[in-house]
């Protein structure tokens, strides 16, 4: 986008790039039974088939001694409209704590796509064994919900004098949330850590999706089974319970704490003077936003996309076919092939799509200066190519007219960048977050100026994205990233974020065009939430908690 023009409204994103938040919850019924001296301790694992292979993604916690589970775990996946994502569900006996599968018993599994599941919101198949026949009566029942809602709970709990379950010991409680389900039942939400040999437990902090807790309805009532006394051996004692709503819960403040009594109804009808089984205390209850980068893109954040070409001298003579500047019988070379890769992604996220491309390393006409920042239009005062077309086409048409110099300093366009991010910071809305690529076939010569550009980024709404081309050693540039280590100035300053993705393009030569753009664009999103967050800074358009 022109850095001078005012803010405009997003137009439309793309379906491909539309991820939503998809929840699976899994729930077994008679299942196999492995276990010789009891019941069998399974737990879910969920693969997903990446390329012809299954890749696991999850597994759920180990239900002890249980033929009907249901996994408090849930499964979160992104949701690809346009992709066919196929999804396997196996579930194992553990036997040992080993996390290799192989070590324990297979109970059955199930596949299917994720389009399916989502289509029928809740679906229940029978388990089958590896040679295709049931696992006896075995089935699993899935139940999908998007998570839409970016609302977050945070609840802090205690409990006091709650009712002695062991004999010759104190009680091992935890708590149990539940929410009605679709089929009038309740259905398990979440489940806390246990505290060991205590009546008065504090149980860590927690956060859920509001939407997992109550379908994001605050006046809905929810059940807290309070407190399974936890056996190893999976006969958890019932010491309690209550219902109430998200709503009640929040009137709990740091300073006035919500007390809620702890029933047991069997003791309640056979005693007069019962009064409760203990008292549960939510210290603290605060709701808040995770916005995701979605959140802030579909807001109106634009992505301001520059493009830094390296024409230095080691690049070779553009008109022979040893160069990496050569443009082939095909149109393209590892530089075209690089600024399609990531323009074709970025430029659905700019209104205008108009991006200013940089060169650096050249000398230029008429008095053949050597420049570190020059427009590749030759327009210093209009750098901007329409879309990605307009920067290939000023890409070829400026090879013609300049002469491949050096030193490879990449200092100046970061700076020139971050000039512009650096007005942004500005901004009370997250509405402007800037991408520099930088595409360069070698060594970088200002090395200092560099890692102090990059540290100085850091603070700023900026990525860098360095795509090498070429052989050469790219030592430097995996420095750079900050990713095994925080890059430091040469003044040992510290990066407060790492800003920095660097790819080889020899690792991508043979693979789609959609892979380069994946493996540059991995770590963008989580820089821009990241920089927001850290800002405080909301999406544009978004409502409070």
């Amino acid at each position: 986008m022109a850095y001078t023009a005012p803010p405009s409204p997003p137009g439309p994103v793309g379906s491909q790039y539309c991820v939503c938040k998809v929840e699976l919850s899994i729930c077994g019924q008679n299942l196999l039974d492995r276990d010789v001296t009891s019941k069998s301790d399974p737990f879910c694992v969920l693969f997903m088939e990446v390329n012809g292979k299954w890749v696991e993604l999850d597994r759920t916690e180990t239900a002890v001694n249980n033929l009907n589970p249901a996994f408090a775990k849930k499964f979160i996946i992104d949701y690809h409209f346009e992709e066919v994502q196929k999804l396997k569900f196996a579930l194992f006996d553990q036997d040992k704590s080993s996390t290799q599968l192989y070590e324990h018993d297979f109970l059955g599994e199930f596949s299917c796509t994720l389009g399916t599941i989502v289509s029928s919101k809740k679906i229940t198949r029978t388990l089958l064994l590896g040679n295709g026949k049931p696992a006896g009566k075995g089935m699993i029942t899935i139940a999908a919900q998007e998570l839409s809602d970016n609302r977050v709970i945070t609840l802090s709990m205690a409990g006091r004098k709650l009712d002695k379950k062991d004999l010759f010991g104190k009680s091992d409680p935890f708590l149990e949330f539940y929410k009605p389900g679709d089929d009038g039942k309740w259905m398990l939400v979440h489940r806390t850590e246990v505290i060991k040999y205590t009546l008065d437990p504090v149980w860590k902090p927690f956060t859920v999706p509001l939407v997992s807790l109550c379908d994001g309805e605050m006046e809905k009532m929810i059940k807290v089974v309070v407190c399974y006394d936890y056996d190893s051996d999976g006969g958890h004692d019932f010491i309690g319970e209550f219902q109430t709503s998200v709503a009640r819960l929040c009137e709990a403040q740091d300073a006035s704490p919500l007390e809620l009594e702890c029933i047991n109804p069997k003791k309640q009808k056979k005693k007069k003077n019962y009064k409760n089984s203990g008292i549960i205390i939510v210290k603290s209850c605060k709701i808040t936003r995770d916005f995701s980068f979605l959140d802030y893109i579909l807001g109106g954040c634009q992505l301001m996309f520059t493009v830094g070409i390296d024409f230095t001298a080691s690049n070779g003579n553009p008109q022979e076919p040893s160069s990496l500047h050569y443009i082939n019988p095909l149109g393209t070379n590892e530089y075209l092939s690089a600024i399609w890769a990531v323009g074709q992604i970025i430029q659905d996220y700019d209104s205008d799509k108009m991006f200013p491309a940089l060169g650096f390393g050249a000398q230029l006409p008429p008095d053949w200066k050597v420049s570190h920042e020059f427009a590749i239009n030759f327009n210093p005062r209009n750098p901007f190519c329409s879309g990605v077309e307009g920067i290939v086409q000023a890409y070829s048409a400026c090879l013609p007219h300049i002469r491949f110099y050096g030193p490879t300093n990449f200092s100046p366009i970061i700076n020139h960048v971050a000039r512009f991010a650096a007005q942004a910071t500005q901004q009370e809305t997250a509405s402007q977050y800037f991408i520099l690529l930088i595409i360069t076939d070698g060594v970088i010569s200002d090395m200092d100026e560099t890692r102090h550009a990059v540290v100085q980024a850091s603070k700023l709404p900026m990525s860098i994205i360095i795509v090498g081309v070429g052989n050469a050693d790219f030592a430097a540039m995996e420095f750079l990233d900050g990713d095994s280590r925080v890059l430091r100035s040469h003044t040992g300053e510290e990066a407060v974020r790492d800003i920095v993705q660097f790819v080889p393009f020899r690792n991508f030569r043979n693979v789609p065009k959609e892979t380069l753009a994946k493996a540059v664009l991995a770590e963008l999103p989580q820089q821009v939430v990241q920089y927001f967050k850290h800002q405080n800074l909301p999406p544009i358009n978004s409502e409070p908690a």
